[in-house]
């Protein structure tokens, strides 16, 4: 496989599908090889406008492309300040001072990681009860705050055990204490790259999906980059008698095809959809040939935009060396171009964009994670609509 270059059809395609200058493309292409390829460049960073975080320009927000209502955050980007010992530091420890904490900041919204916080926080260690819920959801009304989702149960058995489907309702319970519309994993449906597994996976989440929504909740599979790669689906077998090739199809964009959109949602994250853009751009068909197709995220929640009811808003900047074409950061200081995504899913008061990083927390500079948590809040509120 050649290099992308100025010269390349294949380089020119990608550089189009991507919306991104020939010159900002050549300046961050890297050929390493003969047998490498060049990372795509994604957008650059967003050039925030000077509009305050708190909306307090002439428009009162009604430009910025995620209204003040719909600005939140997951959890696990500040999972050390909810684990931390409130007897050991001055600095929010648990949820209860970490809600009083993120409100401060602007946010309206929060996506749980769980529900388990440090043993000396108010409630104690495990608020994954009914009784831990209805005291969570008085903190989150006392600070003006409303529960999306939660990265939690999703049975892994199928069919389903006894005991699997009572702590999936039990869960359910807690999801509308909290105030809930959804309910969800951080996972795949499935880690294979087979058609088989996936209709596997889609018969499990139809069914959890439907009982889900009896209780009034949506049932979302958050994904990874490898969620997008291609489905094996047929060509010469392997030794297994499993198909080597594929006709094109990724294997989330299947799972859409065959899940019931009335009973299964999905959560982007849509730092982990342009890792897959970078990685997952072609595939060997069925009679051997290499075919290009670039995966385009914001295209695919165009086309299932009602699916797509949570984001993960994630930046990242472009490593060409590290096998992602990402290095995670802070949101807003990365490349990856939030205002043309946004601008194009449209939906601005459908969709829930939740900041996230992975990295925030720091084991030698305690406050890290909330600092990461304010600056993002800040730069997802300065995206605006217009130049």
């Amino acid at each position: 496989m050649t290099a992308f270059n100025d010269e390349s059809a294949t380089g020119e395609s990608l550089r189009r599908t991507l919306g991104v200058s020939r010159r900002r493309f050549l300046s961050t292409c890297t050929a390493a090889a003969a047998a490498a390829i060049a990372a795509p460049v994604f957008g650059a960073s967003p050039a925030l406008a000077a509009d305050t975080a708190d909306d307090r320009g002439e428009d009162h927000g009604r430009s910025a492309l995620v209204p003040p209502h719909k600005r939140g955050i997951i959890l696990y980007t500040v999972r050390d300040a909810t684990g931390r010992d409130p007897l050991s530091t001055d600095l929010p420890s648990g949820f209860r001072e970490v809600f009083r904490q993120l409100s401060r900041y602007g946010y309206k919204q929060v996506e749980f990681a769980g529900y388990r916080q440090h043993a000396n926080a108010p409630g104690g260690a495990n608020l994954e009860t009914v009784e831990g819920a209805r005291l969570m959801r008085s903190w989150l009304d006392e600070y003006g705050l409303t529960a999306q989702g939660n990265h939690g149960f999703i049975p892994g058995s199928w069919p389903l055990t006894p005991s699997d489907l009572d702590t999936f309702k039990r869960h359910l319970e807690i999801a509308n204490i909290l105030g809930m519309g959804h309910m969800g994993t951080g996972g795949d449906p499935t880690g294979s790259s087979y058609r088989a597994d996936w209709d596997v996976a889609a018969e499990k989440w139809n069914a959890l999906g439907a009982i889900a929504r009896r209780e009034g909740i949506k049932l979302y599979t958050h994904n990874h980059d490898s969620a997008y790669g291609f489905l094996l689906d047929g060509g010469p077998l392997d030794a297994q008698g499993r198909p080597t090739r594929s006709s094109g199809i990724r294997k989330l964009e299947y799972f859409l095809e065959v899940t019931d959109p009335r009973d299964v949602w999905l959560e982007m994250d849509i730092y982990w959809a342009h890792v897959a853009q970078y990685k997952f751009h072609t595939y060997t068909a069925h009679d051997g040939s290499t075919v290009e197709q670039v995966f385009d995220p914001a295209g695919l929640v165009v086309r299932h935009n009602v699916r797509y009811p949570l984001f993960h808003a994630k930046d990242g900047t472009v490593n060409t060396q590290n096998g992602q074409g990402y290095d995670m950061v802070t949101f807003g200081e990365g490349d990856i171009d939030y205002r043309r995504f946004f601008r194009r899913v449209g939906a601005k008061n459908y969709h829930n964009p939740m900041i996230e990083h992975d990295g925030a927390p720091s084991a030698t500079v305690p406050g890290q994670s909330l600092e990461v948590a304010r600056k993002s809040y800040d730069n997802l509120a300065a995206l605006r609509a217009r130049h």
